[in-house]
């Protein structure tokens, strides 16, 4: 599945993610596996993911960038 990680765009449909993966051969490993539910909307600040929740506040994740 294909996700926005602009930080404005929600997410269509809940998902399960390990990686995000960039068109340009680089992932992000999350240190663990995360749940986004429909309407969370995700982006990065500096080496972290963060994710906006509907209604539930926002969370910041640790990870790792990596080459493909």
């Amino acid at each position: 599945m294909r996700l926005i990680a602009d930080g404005t765009t929600p997410i269509a449909r809940s998902v399960l993610v390990e990686d995000l993966e960039t068109d340009d051969g680089y992932a992000f490993e999350l240190a663990s596996p995360l749940f986004l539910t429909g309407g969370d909307r995700i982006g990065f600040e500096g080496d972290r993911l963060v994710v906006v929740r509907v209604g539930a506040g926002r969370l910041t994740l640790p990870g790792g960038w990596a080459t493909r």
